[in-house]
């Protein structure tokens, strides 16, 4: 059955991903993925933290934050330390863009991204690692025209999508409306080779079996396919 904006069950949203949207920024994106929009940046500064220092190598960190009205209604600046949720995602996003690049590589340089919800309709984490990935490889392609490196240093592409149940029925890209309803909620994270960063799963309801979870990372695959194509599209030339 089409769900309720009209999608199979097995497609994403409408995705767009728009490379060096932010000015000045080394790497930018902007990534939407229906309607959940997402301003990634990847920021290039001459040093590491403090435990990396004298070792030659750098260091890739990310911060994750929602504008104050990305939602229905107004929720407060985080203008301290962010909220248990940002702080689990920002590292979520920090681990999975870092699996991918060889640090060693970057010398001691730190790559500092910035992702901001400019607006929330389901999946902003998942938005914010694709988005990420690509202004990542842009300020990448920044240092080697700088000549800071010699190449791309990163390994494999990164991509993520949500999945889900929701009344019975296994779903790709779960919109809120469906998100705020799902019996099962999952959130992968995989490469283009289709090795898994993260797996998160969560039973809100009846736990789920070992058959849903495969079909679920099958459909996860499905989506994430989708999204390494426009990511290859928006870096298309600067490879």
């Amino acid at each position: 059955m089409p769900r309720e904006d009209g999608r199979a069950l097995d497609q994403t949203r409408p995705i767009t991903l728009t490379r060096g949207f932010a000015r000045y920024a080394e790497g930018s994106c902007l990534i939407q993925v229906g309607e959940t929009k997402v301003i990634c940046t990847a920021s290039v500064e001459d040093k590491v933290p403090p435990f990396l220092k004298g070792q030659g190598k750098g260091w890739l960190t990310a911060e994750y934050a929602m504008l104050p009205r990305s939602t229905h209604t107004r929720s407060p600046r985080d203008t301290g330390k962010p909220n248990g949720r940002g702080i689990e995602i920002q590292r979520l996003i920090g681990r999975s863009l870092r699996s991918v690049v060889d640090l060693d590589a970057l010398g001691e340089r730190t790559l500092t991204v910035d992702c901001d919800v400019l607006q929330a309709d389901g999946g902003t984490r998942t938005a914010a690692i694709s988005g990420a990935f690509v202004a990542v490889v842009e300020a990448l392609a920044w240092m080697r025209d700088q000549k800071q490196i010699k190449t791309l240093p990163f390994t494999e592409w990164v991509a993520a999508v949500s999945v889900g149940v929701v009344r019975g029925e296994e779903r790709l890209d779960l919109a809120y409306d469906e998100d705020s309803q799902a019996s099962v909620d999952m959130n992968i994270v995989m490469t283009d080779t289709g090795r898994y960063i993260e797996v998160q799963g969560t039973a809100e309801g009846t736990p789920f079996d070992r058959a849903r979870m495969n079909r679920l990372l099958d459909l996860a695959q499905v989506g994430v396919r989708q999204m390494f194509a426009k990511q290859r599209e928006a870096l298309a030339g600067l490879l």
